[in-house]
Order: structure tokens, then sequence, then C-alpha cells
């Protein structure tokens, strides 16, 4: 796989010319028409009668055409028509008053980027770009409206496919570009579809070592981060999620394994929410096998034999 240049330049510019992947032939006779059919609503999107209908289309499409992202890089100025619909809708989000057509048509757009961000052809030269970057001022808003809980989500969704590819380069663009306290922000103010994307987003981020030495070795950011999951937990009291659940579980755990940061290590016993520790998701983990796993060996990483007896987690055995 490329690397990332260092420091994170802007020398990955556009290819001007459009080629199509490995295995597929120019126009012509035999030609499969539903790659031809993708074509056409690519040279669309320059069109801006017909851009709206071409995005929709695209979006609709991402799941099936697999090689629809290295399509979409390297056709001549579709990247940049992209990110003007990005940044056109900029003025709108404050004062809020964005239009629900607006935000799906947007969404639309970020729909095919989460496409490029997956593909293991385009996901370093999307960075390269600096494109995430357009997507940060949706993760920054603390509107809570549906229009911009779309933004926010799909935003999320971006990022969410990056941090899968579990790239090192990758996540150290991403710290070096703040994401960390947007996801934060995500968690504050979204919803629990966004809450749980955010979140997702920082536990593949401290699985890497890189990301893991970022929370934890600088003790105001440890707090934020491990404060901000401690409230999100207060908040599933009343209307548990198990995927949610699960990804802050997961976060603590990895806390738990870190024996570098001597603050982190130190003050955990007492940032850890104790929602977690008192036996209100019982009967949530209770046939989660895996989730159970991982509370019982986070309690005991923490706190040793105590939370066996039950002193420190109520259905720990």
């Amino acid at each position: 796989m490329a690397r990332l240049s260092q420091p994170y330049s802007m020398d990955a510019s556009l290819n001007p010319s459009f080629s199509l992947p490995p295995g597929h032939s120019g126009r012509g006779a035999g030609k499969n028409p539903a790659i031809e059919s993708v074509e056409q609503l690519i040279q669309d999107i320059s069109n801006p009668a017909l851009r709206e209908n071409a995005l929709l289309q695209l979006s609709k499409r991402r799941e099936i055409f697999q090689d629809l992202a290295p399509l979409l890089w390297n056709s001549f100025g579709t990247i940049g028509k992209l990110l003007e619909e990005i940044v056109s809708i900029y003025r709108y989000l404050s004062p809020p008053v964005l239009e629900t057509a607006s935000a799906v048509r947007v969404c639309n757009v970020l729909a095919l980027f989460q496409c490029v961000a997956s593909h293991s052809e385009t996901r370093i030269p999307f960075l390269q770009a600096h494109i995430p970057l357009y997507l940060y001022p949706f993760l920054n808003i603390t509107n809570k409206d549906k229009p911009y809980e779309f933004l926010r989500l799909t935003s999320l969704g971006v990022i969410g496919a990056l941090v899968k590819a579990d790239d090192t380069d990758v996540i150290c663009y991403l710290l070096h570009t703040e994401i960390v306290p947007l996801c934060l922000r995500s968690m504050e103010n979204g919803g629990e579809i966004s809450q749980t994307v955010a979140i997702f987003i920082v536990q593949k981020i401290v699985l890497d070592d890189v990301g893991l030495y970022y929370v934890c070795s600088v003790a105001d950011r440890f707090s934020c981060v491990t404060r901000m999951l401690g409230t999100v937990v207060d908040s599933l009291a009343g209307q548990p999620s198990l995927r949610l659940l699960k990804h802050i579980i997961r976060c603590f755990l990895r806390f738990s394994e870190n024996h570098g940061y001597y603050y982190a290590r130190s003050a955990l016993p007492r940032l850890i929410p104790k929602k977690l520790m008192d036996g209100t998701f019982e009967n949530v983990l209770r046939n989660d096998e895996v989730g159970r796993l991982w509370l019982q060996q986070l309690l005991f990483n923490v706190y040793g034999e105590r939370s066996v007896s039950g002193q420190h987690g109520a259905f720990v055995q």
C-alpha cells in the first residue's frame, strides 16, 4: 500500500485523464451495459441540470458496483464537482437554515466519498488530497435537527470507512487533523447511530498503538475522552443499545490494557462509569458472551480479584 508523505501535503493532485480499472475495456462492442450506465452517471455529475439525479443513482449503486471508487477518482473533474456540492452548503450551517432536501443531496455526495474512502486503491490518495477536512465542519455542528444529523452521521460514515482499514497511516492522519475532539462533539450532540459510529472511530483509533499513545499520554485528553464515554453510558441506562455499549466497553478495556502511561493507569479506576460496575446492563449483556467477557476482563484488569467478589460488578462472576 502506498504510504502517506510526511508532512501531509497537497501534492496528490487529481489525475486529469479518465482511466478504467484493470480488466475493463473502453467503450465499444460487448461492453457491460451496467458499466456504461455508471460511466454516464459519472459524466452527468459535471452537468448541473443532471447532477442531483446522478448523485442519487450512484449512491444507490455504490454497494453493488465494486469499481465505482476508482472510476470516480480517476474521472476528470468529478471529485472537484463533489467538493463544490459540499462547500456550497457551509453557509447554511451558521445560522442553521439548512433544508432537508439540500442535506440529502450532500449526503449522497458523502456516500460516494465513503465509497472512495473504503477502496484500497483510492483511500490513500483520498487522504493525501485532504478531502476529509471538507467534512469536519459537519462534525463540528451542535444543531440536532434532522438535516444536520444526516450530515453528521454520513460524515462519520466516511471517517468510519477510513479507520476500518486498520492502517496506522490513516490513524496518524486523523490524529494530526484532530478527529478525536470532533468525535467527542458528535457523541455529545448526535443521535444514537451517530454516537455509535463516533465511538467506533475512537475505538479503532485507540486499538492502534499510535492512537492509544495520543489519548493516554495527555491527562486532559484522556479525561475528556473517558468522561464523554461515561456520559454516553449514563444515557444508555434508560434506553440501552447493545452495539453502542459494546464499543464503549471495548474502549475502556483497551485503556485497562495500557501499562505505559502512568496518569491513564492511575486515573482509570475513578473514571470508569459506575453503571458499568453496578450491574445496570446485566440484562443487556446477558445474551452477548463477547460483551460480558470484555466487561469481566475490564473489571479484573482494573480492580483485580475484588471485582470477582461483586464489590465492583454485580454480575461479574
